[in-house]
């Protein structure tokens, strides 16, 4: 009997427990996995993770036999931990109690560290405390203004004393300005011999500025540097959110569009608890059921530390997802941020190329022990919701420090190439030759095709058609410094030559397999620093123009990203100010989307840095409308091709004017980093009705010709079905309050 019960009771243990001897699902695996690589990277020689090091810093102030010199050392290394991590007020303390000592070594880059600290103080009291629509947004003014001006106020004081020691260090010229600019004294109390001049300017008035709605939209997601896609994931017509930090406790968050003006947080719900991190995402349509999925890239820019899973998230169609990534064969572990969904074998399916992150001999320098190989992957769709890896066979197992790729047909061969941006200077076309024995070959053609001329880091990248000729150009953009970028901020600002870092690079498409870089005389030679940026047209002119999200993980990297509008194929011009976009904080992912079918591109922004102290708001800039110009919005549903229509081609013929010109679209997402919606949102001009449009379907290769369509009208198509199928949506009207989301508008 006392064997039946001890028999009895274990099999009750068991059954009670049975979860816990049941093999773990792939989403849980997942979910598991990350938490156990962020347990693992807490270590204080990790430079994104100013906690351990505090906790070592901490660990070394404790010991009882250290010389005053070493000890503040350490008490200096403690302060910039502080800061690293958002305790400014303790960084601050620390400073001011190690400069008022005196000591016969003080270097100037304490005292700047204090004026940052507190530069960055007056920005955590007002700009995100205290959020509002004009916060950190250059030219600063009204709700931006900061009411609490403590911070600022020191900082001002720091940056003089620097100033008086040393007139040419022109990062602290740049930073007194802008902390000038925060409390309203600038340019009018700025010192003459410091007064960085025109930062307030309104070069182009007829642009209409946006307005930063994220925050009465519930959408002003705080995170650390992230991803951003907008599109429709439930299939209603109406735009969703989804957004991610890089931070490995930071949640993926989606947010669902209600269809009247409001998003729901449907993190919980759509079973996205515990999937974290992603320094970039983008949607795709993996297994061709009509539903978009997402794929999350983990682990750039943490070398050995970033040996991170990328994640395939299912969409199951019940608006709930499924982390399917070693079941698909896509698990691997390589540190990446870049990614490109196309179908490369002309099947119907959508494959995959990850650019990851070498560290080569020439890319490390002296310090060997940095070298760590990551070749660059091809997965090619089984059709069975599987992957087969072929990058070696295919001749695409790159191994650079790969910073952004695109794909894109440049030859118009019909087959989809691929564009390399690297950050140890190497750029690289790969043609694709198609079918070379039982699956696809690339050729490395950067020399034939004239790109290999400028040398220098680059970051963001993208394929787009920006002249409308029928050929697609090259975006990229350099990503080298070797000062602080408030430097060069002040440099371009004050007329003086900024050198080749972070310039644009517009590479041109002579129609003949090569290219041409045309930055400068197509009015790119500004500086830019790009990381997260994305096309769209603002002013459906029928030319694509670019928001740059810019910056880099230094704190006193507080530059504005930029927005330039394509006028004609011809010139770019600088509209940041006007159209009040200009943010200081750093732009990650950019998402050019219509979000209240009105007609007109808004653009959602995930910002934020790489440490938890630079933290912030997402943006959601709402375009009020410029003009009066037309558009037309398709969303494509492959048959033959994939699904989701990725890589096909559309051709949009108008009269304007009397005269007929012709608008090129690719089906994609746009940039390297940052996801606009799959739907192609296109402006007409000031065309009346369409002329012509010619789809080319990629994979099959089937063209479509519709006629005599009206403007201003969302349609659907499918391949092989000629009927146009109008799709009705709300036009959302949101309502602005008084003072541009002041504080207490938002609350």
């Amino acid at each position: 009997m006392q064997l039946k019960s001890v028999v009895a009771f274990l099999c009750v243990v068991l059954l009670s427990c049975s979860i816990d001897l049941q093999p773990q699902s792939g989403h849980q695996q997942m979910v598991n996995t990350i938490k156990k690589i962020r347990r693992e990277n807490a270590v204080s020689w990790n430079v994104y993770d100013p906690g351990a090091k505090l906790r070592s810093i901490d660990s070394s102030l404790r010991l009882p036999d250290q010389s005053v010199p070493q000890r503040r050392f350490n008490r200096y290394r403690k302060a910039r931990a502080l800061l690293e991590l958002g305790r400014e007020p303790e960084a601050v303390d620390i400073l001011e109690n190690i400069i008022l000592e005196k000591m016969p070594y003080d270097p100037p880059r304490m005292k700047k560290d204090l004026a940052l600290a507190y530069l960055r103080l007056g920005e955590r009291s007002n700009c995100i405390s205290s959020h509002a629509a004009e916060s950190c947004i250059l030219p600063i003014k009204g709700a931006g203004l900061h009411r609490d001006q403590h911070g600022s106020q020191e900082a001002i004081r720091l940056y003089q004393d620097l100033l008086n020691e040393n007139p040419e260090d022109l990062e602290s010229r740049w930073l007194l300005n802008i902390a000038y600019m925060t409390i309203g004294r600038y340019p009018g109390e700025v010192p003459d011999h410091f007064l960085i001049p025109g930062l307030d300017v309104n070069d182009h008035p007829e642009i209409k500025p946006f307005v930063d709605i994220a925050g009465s939209l519930k959408v002003d997601v705080k995170s650390m540097s992230g991803g951003s896609i907008t599109d429709d994931f439930n299939n209603d017509g109406y735009l969703d959110i989804v957004t991610s930090g890089w931070g490995l406790h930071e949640n993926i968050r989606f947010f669902m569009n209600n269809k009247n003006g409001t998003f729901i947080d449907q993190t919980g719900p759509a079973g996205l608890k515990g999937i974290a991190g992603g320094l970039n995402i983008m949607q795709t349509d993996y297994n061709n059921d009509g539903y978009k999925d997402i794929f999350v890239l983990r682990g750039a820019w943490k070398r050995k530390l970033g040996k991170e899973p990328n994640s395939l998230l299912r969409n199951n169609g019940d608006d709930t997802f499924t982390d399917v990534t070693a079941s698909s064969g896509l698990l691997s572990f390589h540190p990446t941020q870049t990614a490109t969904w196309n179908d490369f074998n002309n099947d119907g399916w959508l494959d995959l190329f990850i650019g990851n992150e070498s560290v080569t001999d020439d890319f490390a320098g002296t310090d060997k022990a940095a070298v760590a190989l990551h070749p660059c992957e091809l997965y090619i769709n089984n059709q069975d919701g599987t992957f087969r890896e072929i990058a070696t066979k295919a001749g695409c197992d790159k191994m650079y420090y790969v910073k952004g790729v695109t794909s894109g047909d440049f030859d118009n061969d019909g087959w989809k190439d691929i564009y390399l941006s690297t950050m140890d200077g190497h750029r690289m076309l790969l043609k694709n030759n198609g079918i070379r024995g039982d699956e696809i070959a690339f050729e490395d053609v950067t020399i034939q095709a004239g790109l290999h001329k400028e040398r220098g880091s680059t970051f963001p990248t993208w394929f787009w058609d920006y002249d409308n000729d029928g050929w697609l150009d090259i975006f990229v953009c350099d990503y080298s410094w070797d000062q602080s970028l408030a430097h060069y901020a002040a440099l371009e600002n004050l007329g003086m030559p900024t050198g080749n870092a972070g310039k644009m690079i517009l590479y041109r498409n002579n129609g003949d397999g090569t290219f041409t870089n045309t930055a400068a005389v197509s009015g790119l030679s500004q500086i830019a620093f790009a990381m997260g940026s994305n096309f769209g047209d603002i002013d459906n002119d029928g030319f694509l123009d670019m928001y740059l999200g810019t910056g880099n993980p230094q704190y006193q990297s507080v530059i504005p990203n930029k927005m330039f509008r394509n006028n004609g194929g011809k010139i770019f011009e600088d509209i940041t100010a006007s159209a009040r976009v200009g943010h200081l904080q750093k732009g990650h992912g950019v998402s050019f989307a219509d979000m209240d079918n009105d007609g007109d591109q808004d653009l959602y922004v995930e910002m934020g840095g790489a440490l938890p102290g630079d933290a912030y708001q997402n943006s959601f800039f709402m375009n009020p409308g410029q003009g009066k110009n037309n558009w037309i919005c398709l969303n494509l549903e492959g048959v033959q091709s994939n699904r989701a229509a990725i890589g096909s081609r559309i051709k949009i013929t108008v009269t304007e004017n009397g005269r007929t010109r012709n608008i090129f679209r690719d089906v994609n997402a746009g940039g390297s980093f940052g996801s606009s919606p799959l739907r192609r949102e296109i402006g007409v001009g000031s065309a009346k009705k369409i002329d012509t449009i010619e789809i080319r379907w990629h994979g099959s290769n089937r063209v479509q010709v519709f006629h005599d369509m009206p403007v201003n009208q969302f349609l659907a198509i499918t391949e092989g079905n000629d009927a146009l199928r109008p799709i009705e949506l709300n036009v959302i009207q949101w309502t602005l309050p008084d003072k541009l989301c002041s504080p207490e508008a938002v609350n």
